[in-house]
């Protein structure tokens, strides 16, 4: 279900959004079991046991209106111009500040990546791929860093060009491509998942890669290291069932490296915004749809009884074991221990991992949210 959120849901939304310790799939978690998003609120201090505190209202207003005052808004995951294709990965960020024309999230979006010390050669491409692409009707979609980034939203803004940063919507980086954010923001549009005056970390940009993927139909990779950003969202793009496409390189250039790993590993090879093209044709606008869940329709269900959430805490181990695997030791539907695994995580005493999995808290591979 897709319909504008009134003014006073739009801050509760977002209160729990912005609580420390309630990531994209915890929030989505309590907002399927809880159906609303007040109920969903209001059942926080009791999962937690009071460890967990959302904002107030007043801070949430007050981010509301400098965000206005920036000539941006807030969108949450289950509003209409939220970005269609990200609305579809498990789990999406709840909400996205947005400071531009969000008309162009409605058209066929793809996202360009690569090096940011890359090569001559290599911008020149990427400029074109990007101009070209813009031309047959793609927005391009990128993360606003030096070399490749920063030339295809250059080379795309009269066509369109959506810049995905992992800090606050006013705190763009790096500061030498500040003219260029505001030039993005005038033409473009601008997303950030954090709020304003959040400072980005190393740690923050894998989750800004994923948002740049899950976008997008498909994802170009020009010129990346071995180990490198771009990677991480070619990765992404995979795991979320996009396109993944990869100009080929001269072996000897260290900027090809990842690339070209690439395309060893299967990804398409491009040489022009024609193939890219050709590679998206088939690519259908929905992309992995998720079941809609009937986000403000509350049903009767029951929250799971405190000896079953005791139970599986004890099941619980380093090792992570599916919650499927649980459900049949617990001899309970996969729902509901679902559910008690929220509350364990909400008490800090479990942590939900990537597809499915759950463990004790410390586990080597934790989810972000």
């Amino acid at each position: 279900m897709k319909r504008p959120l009134s003014h006073r849901e739009r801050i509760s939304w977002t209160r729990l959004a912005r609580t420390p310790g309630v990531g994209s799939l915890t929030f989505h978690r309590l907002l399927e079991q809880h159906r609303k998003i007040d109920d969903a609120l209001d059942a926080l201090p009791r999962l937690s046991k009071g460890r967990l505190t959302p904002p107030s209202a007043d801070a949430v207003e007050h981010e509301i209106e400098a965000l206005e005052a920036l000539g941006a808004r807030l969108i949450a995951s289950c509003e209409p111009d939220y970005p269609q294709l990200l609305a579809q990965i498990d789990p999406c960020p709840p909400v996205l500040c947005v400071r531009g024309n969000t008309t162009l999230f409605g058209k066929p979006l793809v996202a360009i990546v690569g090096a940011r010390e890359a090569s001559a050669a290599g911008q020149k491409l990427a400029a074109q791929f990007a101009r070209e692409l813009g031309e047959m009707g793609f927005v391009i979609v990128s993360g606003m860093a030096r070399g490749i980034d920063a030339r295809v939203h250059e080379a795309a803004l009269e066509t369109g060009t959506i810049a995905v940063l992992a800090g606050g919507l006013d705190r763009p980086y790096p500061p030498q491509n500040l003219a260029l954010h505001e030039q993005i923001c005038a033409q473009g549009a601008v997303i950030a998942e954090a709020p304003l005056g959040f400072q980005a970390r190393a740690r923050d940009f894998p989750r800004r890669n994923h948002i740049i993927s899950g976008m997008s139909l498909g994802v170009v990779v020009i010129e990346a290291a071995q180990r490198s950003g771009s990677l991480i969202t070619a990765r992404a793009a995979g795991e979320q069932g996009r396109e993944v496409m990869a100009v080929p390189g001269s072996p000897l250039d260290p900027r090809s490296r990842g690339s070209n790993a690439l395309l060893k590993q299967g990804a398409i090879l491009v040489e022009s915004a024609e193939d890219v093209a050709e590679a998206l044709k088939a690519t259908p606008l929905s992309v992995r749809a998720r079941a809609p869940a009937p986000l403000f329709d509350r049903d009767d269900d029951a929250a799971p009884r405190d000896a079953l959430v005791e139970k599986i805490a004890r099941l619980l181990s380093p090792t992570p074991v599916h919650v499927n695997d649980i459900a049949r030791l617990v001899k309970e539907p996969a729902g509901v221990v679902a559910g008690a695994i929220m509350e364990l995580e909400l008490q800090g005493r479990a942590a939900s991992l990537p597809g499915g999995y759950a463990a004790s808290p410390g586990a080597a591979f934790t989810s972000a949210g």
